[in-house]
């Protein structure tokens, strides 16, 4: 199993007073301002002891709202999970569509803990080769070449910011129910989408397993709060999985998690996000080739290749000269991966400044 390098990589700035942080996946902004005061209320009430293994009802209800504002879609409570994170989440989806020896076909690049949740679960990390020739996505047609028993996608995609447009998403779907493959969607960037529109695989595959949950969009990552909706088929089964892997998700977070859904507030985090973006891209693009623009997620994929083909040794080279954290490429795969770096913009714009400022002069003297 690899190292999440990430998380080493944060290790070691935070021997910097002066790091600037490229690296980390994690909102800087607040949640909406409901969810503080719920979180307060649910700890005066003593809401500390266990829930209902799938979730207070009441949040599975509102997640059932959201799919309908969201999606047009109408989602039975029942099928609705909560989890201590979507990390778990992706292990509940394993347990369910998995068995020893299996392989699950995902994306290179990829978010690295998918291969090591397959081999947690004894699974073959079958990667397919994601690229600009097939817009960083897994297409239909590569299941006639990778014999896969479940296919896990991400859409918007860490580390390329990548949308499945419609009309891939609708035939991988239709692919896969043609040929009973279980389809697992990554969709835990959703809401923070810039260019277009996100679909779910739900609109298209009724028995996709669609991974959602409360860290990134509704910016409360260290409340550890995750929602898996499984195929009605599978109801008992994630039950019975959540009972014995987790108990139930925490309970002050379920409800402080009633009060996310303020859609006006939400909107204003994701137009920051936007303005972030921007200017980022705008500054990256005259050091680096990126070939593909984030349409979500808060990602930017640059290749490095002029400069280094080690994304390691050069990611350490950038933090320990100038302090600037950035995640090495090969943390998310093989496929073209030494040559690339992971930027992220949860900054704010004014310390997003000061890194590029760094990192231009140090690439001019290089």
């Amino acid at each position: 199993m690899s190292p999440f390098m990430v998380m080493d990589i944060v290790a070691e700035a935070a021997k910097y007073d002066d790091a600037i942080h490229f690296e980390i996946g994690q909102p800087d902004l607040p949640p909406p301002p409901g969810v503080k005061r719920a979180l307060a209320d649910a700890v005066q009430r003593g809401g500390f002891s266990y829930t209902d293994s799938m979730g207070i009802a009441p949040l599975r209800e509102k997640i059932a709202e959201h799919y309908r504002r969201s999606y047009a879609l109408e989602i039975e409570t029942r099928r609705i999970l909560l989890t201590p994170g979507s990390s778990i989440a992706f292990m509940v989806a394993y347990q369910l569509t998995t068995e020893a020896g299996y392989s699950i076909a995902m994306g290179d690049p990829s978010y690295p803990c998918y291969r090591n949740f397959a081999y947690m679960v004894d699974c073959e990390a079958l990667q397919i080769p994601l690229g600009v020739e097939n817009g960083y996505c897994i297409e239909a047609s590569a299941l006639e070449e990778y014999d896969a028993d479940v296919v896990h996608i991400s859409s918007p995609s860490n580390p390329t910011g990548t949308l499945y447009p419609p009309e891939k998403l609708r035939s991988l779907c239709v692919e896969c129910e043609r040929r009973g493959i279980s389809l697992i969607s990554d969709e835990l960037y959703h809401g923070l989408v810039y260019e277009g529109r996100a679909h779910s695989a739900l609109e298209y595959f009724d028995d996709a397993l669609v991974i959602n949950g409360f860290s990134k969009y509704f910016c409360m990552p260290g409340l550890r709060l995750g929602w898996i909706i499984v195929p009605e088929k599978l109801c008992r089964a994630a039950e019975i999985i959540a009972q014995n892997l987790y108990i139930s998700a925490p309970t002050p977070s379920q409800y402080a998690a009633l009060e996310a859904f303020d859609y006006e507030y939400l909107d204003s985090v994701r137009e920051v996000y936007a303005k972030r973006r921007d200017y980022l891209l705008q500054r990256l693009s005259k050091l680096f080739d990126i070939s593909v623009s984030p349409m979500g997620a808060f990602y930017i994929w640059c290749d490095t290749s002029r400069y280094s083909d080690d994304s390691r040794s050069f990611a350490k080279e950038l933090l320990e000269n100038i302090h600037i954290a950035v995640t090495p490429g090969v943390d998310f795969g093989e496929n073209g991966t030494k040559t690339h770096l992971r930027f992220s913009f949860t900054g704010d714009i004014e310390d997003m400044r000061e890194g590029m400022d760094r990192l231009e002069e140090y690439l001019a003297r290089r």
